[in-house]
């Protein structure tokens, strides 16, 4: 019964993607967003996310949170943190940030060892900054524009440049040459669970206080990749 409620579900949610991904392919208004040119296709993206999560990552989420005590949730997440630390080590050096590059392979190697693997993050404790950098962000330094905003299925908010970035970043993730294969969809997927489930508040404060969720999600997304970029010191935008 609830895998055919399930089916029901989804082949709805795939039929109005389809309809509006035709008919929306234009502008939802009189302003078109210069950033945001393809705005129909990606509310379109949007919607069917929305509707994923809805039906899919939110409920793991919430169950993963309730079952999973607190201080086995920050180990999962701080495990996960100290394996991106690793192409972060990577993109800092493509950028020529050595001093940086060389704090993230600081972290690495302190967590990995006194941190049992990175389940405990005592590079932090130690006040050994964490960067988070990423190939879109190493682009960025490099001159490359962002180009247009992209809704991806599945991975949500990106842009031109950010998609290219991420992947060349499935490549430096030391997740991608884990054997056997189960072993490594098995930590994918429990790290797609566990970063949603650290942004249950976040979807909340967004379906709460944002007017337009796609628009706030859209600016908020830009900005915070231009703040990457530029380690948080962007140059002022020209007027409109």
């Amino acid at each position: 019964m609830m895998g055919e409620r399930f089916n029901r579900q989804l082949r709805v949610l795939l039929l109005t993607l389809l309809v509006v991904a035709l008919t929306g392919c234009a502008s939802t208004g009189d302003y078109q967003d210069p950033r945001d040119p393809a705005e129909g296709f990606n509310r379109a993206m949007y919607s069917f996310n929305e509707g994923l999560d809805d039906m899919l990552m939110k409920p793991i989420a919430k169950g993963y949170k309730a079952i999973t005590p607190a201080p086995v949730d920050t180990g999962i997440s701080n495990f996960f943190g100290n394996l991106a630390d690793v192409g972060s080590a990577i993109n800092n050096l493509l950028q020529f940030k050595l001093e940086r590059a060389v704090t993230d392979v600081g972290r690495v190697l302190v967590n990995s060892t006194i941190g049992l693997l990175g389940f405990i993050d005592v590079a932090s404790n130690m006040n050994m900054q964490k960067y988070g950098e990423d190939f879109g962000q190493t682009m960025g330094a490099w001159g490359m524009d962002p180009g247009p905003y992209i809704v991806l299925p599945f991975f949500g908010p990106s842009s031109g440049r950010d998609t290219v970035g991420l992947v060349v970043d499935w490549y430096t993730d030391p997740v991608r040459y884990v054997k056997p294969n189960h072993w490594r969809n098995s930590l994918i997927g429990l790290r797609a669970i566990d970063t949603r489930a650290d942004l249950l508040s976040a979807s909340r404060v967004l379906e709460e206080a944002a007017l337009d969720p796609y628009e706030f999600q859209r600016d908020a997304y830009l900005q915070k990749r231009q703040n990457d970029v530029y380690d948080g010191a962007p140059p002022p935008e020209p007027a409109d």
